[in-house]
């Protein structure tokens, strides 16, 4: 017991005393949530990444491990989402809304300050969350805007919206000139470890703003099958994962507590600007990210004795 309170108190109400400071900020001045987005999606998160992965010591098979496993575990989470949508009979765009809740989780602003936490600022562990980051960003703005958008309008264009991501970018980059053991100019990698290093609070601000914006409504049924799924049935999935491919270590911890992050402030996002089901969106996103305090709280003790 002494060791939760320890890792709620170490760990996750340092995450929660930014998003505070951002919840109240986004109250008293109104803050444009659109420019803090732009700032996050086009700026720090790129720079963050380039900078990680630059760093970062790590093989191309950690890579291509990493990517099987995410691409397993977002299959079995589209699937088992998909069977309660149809249990709980939502309408297409609902279903679509609901199952994307389970699928896109907070691996940047509120999975990269857990993970630095966590592993205090170990540079494998945070390549780890760095890749999985990366991944959801791409899957997000490629799947997750295709999947609203075909609800009415059926356009496979859409598909094509995370080539203009800097966050691909900025991955490639740093994988690229890592491998090859580049170095990069002073005046440029100067500006690039700042914007780095602004990354965590920036995000965290950003989300605190964000869950400001989203108003309680009780008795919806269908939001807390989403929370099971994303927050307790996620994590189960990926804890089988890691035990049936034999992953230890720093790995397994770090891709477990990967798994038990809330759903993504940016499935609301899109879910607001496609206009398919957004308050269900936000709903999600509001309960998840309250009660992940304790479930990730658990995970990160599970973890750690696990592995």
């Amino acid at each position: 017991m002494f060791e939760l309170v320890t890792i709620l108190i170490d760990i996750i109400l340092p995450i929660f005393m930014v998003m505070a400071i951002g919840f109240l900020m986004q109250k008293k001045f109104n803050m444009n949530l659109k420019t803090l987005a732009k700032l996050n999606i086009y700026f720090v998160v790129p720079g963050f990444i380039f900078v990680t992965l630059y760093e970062s010591q790590f093989s191309g098979q950690l890579f291509v491990n990493i990517l099987f496993f995410f691409v397993l575990f977002v299959v079995a989470l589209y699937v088992l989402s998909t069977a309660f949508a149809k249990l709980l009979k939502l309408t297409k765009g609902k279903k679509t809304t609901f199952t994307n809740s389970a699928i896109f989780f907070n691996s940047g602003n509120y999975g990269v300050p857990v993970n630095d936490l966590v592993f205090k600022s170990d540079p494998y562990a945070m390549s780890i969350q760095v890749i999985v980051l990366t991944l959801q960003n791409i899957f997000l703005f490629s799947y997750g805007v295709f999947s609203l958008r075909s609800v009415d309008q059926g356009k496979l264009s859409a598909a094509l919206g995370y080539f203009k991501m800097p966050v691909l970018y900025a991955m490639m980059t740093g994988v690229i000139l890592n491998v090859y053991g580049i170095s990069i100019p002073t005046f440029i990698w100067e500006p690039a470890t700042y914007i780095a290093d602004a990354m965590i609070a920036i995000a965290l601000l950003t989300l605190g703003a964000q869950v400001a914006q989203i108003k309680f409504i009780s008795g919806m049924f269908s939001v807390y099958f989403s929370l099971f799924i994303r927050l307790i049935v996620g994590p189960i999935i990926a804890l089988g994962m890691i035990v049936s491919f034999g992953i230890e270590g720093v790995t397994a911890q770090a891709l477990l507590i990967a798994s038990a992050m809330p759903t993504s402030v940016n499935s609301a996002v899109i879910a607001q600007e496609y206009d398919n089901h957004p308050q269900f969106a936000a709903q999600i996103v509001l309960y998840s990210t309250f009660v992940s305090a304790i479930t990730v709280t658990l995970v990160i003790y599970l973890a750690r004795h696990l592995f």
